[in-house]
């Protein structure tokens, strides 16, 4: 039997039809724009895959019997500093990670990898990203003002596809445990001398079991392992009812992540989501007015899943000799980062905290002298 051939690596860059120059998306247009002559050019509505996103076999991924047209290669490097694995063009020879800063000298290697089968496109631009930031620094009172002028004036941000999974899977749940009933029993005690009746409350508890079940989808997780995972959490909710087929057009102009966090160690993640959920479900289904669950055994079926690429706008400022990150969802414009502290702003807030306690201090004790 013939050995299949290994993926071609893919480029996205588009050439304008008009004057040769590359073509990049324009974010919330669903087109190709060409910042030298202004042409521009659509994108094919669906996609590769007319009639929806297929989902993909998950045991099937596991035992490496995806087929061939399921995988590509690009060419990557990896950051040394923090481990991001940033897709490059062709013609890229050195560059400087997007996501903390760090001076990158690239390699010609390629990562084989699971095509991404649906993106959410970009929605804003880089202008309305840095607004968003800036905004947001602007509401942190002990942040740098240096920063914030510094992050309103300074270098361009990156607009960068991260890596996620999406697993969609059917559970059935069995459970034991116990339904507590509160009720309450009368106690006299003694109070300041003084005989008083007061209510205890008690719970009686009954064994039960029962079953649940629960269809589980497009539970997310982040395939990357290059940002704080408190940054990328609290870029959420992502509007995935939104997805829409890959399609390398959608890329032009940007940069993609390729994925740290496997298959199988993502599913490990989705499944501690889902566990999560399913402990909720047995109590709803227990009642009473307390819960103990003492064992849940769950069986899954019909488990799939998508590789997915989230936008997200990127900026790392080196200040006075600290490394700043700060990232944006670039479909709702949430901000996340480093938060930035100014020790003189710090040092005047406590010092005016001092000072407001003094005379709160000195007004008691002059009300309470003139008693």
């Amino acid at each position: 039997m013939p050995e299949t051939p290994p993926p071609v690596p893919v480029a996205h860059r588009f050439a304008c039809a008009s004057c040769g120059a590359d073509y990049r998306y324009d974010p919330g247009q669903s087109r190709l724009i060409c910042d030298h002559c202004g042409d521009v050019a659509g994108i094919e509505a669906g996609g590769p895959w007319q009639g929806g996103i297929r989902e993909l076999d998950f045991a099937a991924a596991l035992g490496d019997r995806l087929p061939a047209q399921e995988m590509e290669e690009t060419r990557t490097t990896a950051c040394t500093s923090c481990g991001a694995q940033v897709e490059l063009g062709s013609d890229t020879h050195a560059t400087e990670c997007p996501f903390c800063a760090s001076p990158v000298v690239t390699d010609t290697g390629t990562h084989r990898h699971i095509k991404p089968r649906a993106l959410l496109p970009f929605a804003l631009d880089e202008a309305a990203a840095r607004r968003a930031m800036t905004d947001w620094l602007g509401r942190l009172w002990f942040a740098p003002g240096g920063l914030r002028d510094y992050a309103r004036k300074g270098r361009k941000m990156q607009g960068i596809y991260v890596p996620c999974w999406t697993f969609d899977a059917r559970t059935d749940s069995r459970y034991r445990g116990e339904r507590g009933t509160v009720h309450y029993e009368a106690r006299t005690v003694m109070r300041d001398g003084k005989r008083q009746t007061i209510r205890v409350a008690k719970v009686r508890w009954r064994a039960v079991s029962g079953r649940v079940a629960r269809f589980f989808d497009d539970v997310l997780v982040l395939a990357s392992t290059s940002l704080p995972r408190r940054f990328t959490d609290a870029l959420e909710p992502w509007d995935l009812s939104a997805l829409v087929p890959y399609a390398p057009e959608y890329l032009a102009g940007f940069r993609a992540e390729g994925y740290n966090v496997d298959l199988e160690a993502g599913f490990a993640q989705a499944r501690a989501r889902m566990d999560a959920v399913i402990a909720r479900d047995v109590r709803l289904d227990i009642g009473g007015d307390r819960q103990r669950i003492h064992d849940i055994r769950t069986e899954l079926s019909d488990v799939t899943f998508k590789h997915v690429l989230l936008p997200v706008w990127l900026a790392a400022y080196k200040y006075r000799g600290k490394t700043y990150r700060f990232v944006v969802n670039a479909r709702t414009g949430r901000v996340q980062g480093e938060r930035p502290w100014s020790g003189w702003k710090i040092a005047v807030a406590v010092v005016l905290g001092a000072l407001v306690a003094g005379a709160i201090g000195y007004l008691a004790a002059t009300e309470g002298g003139l008693r």
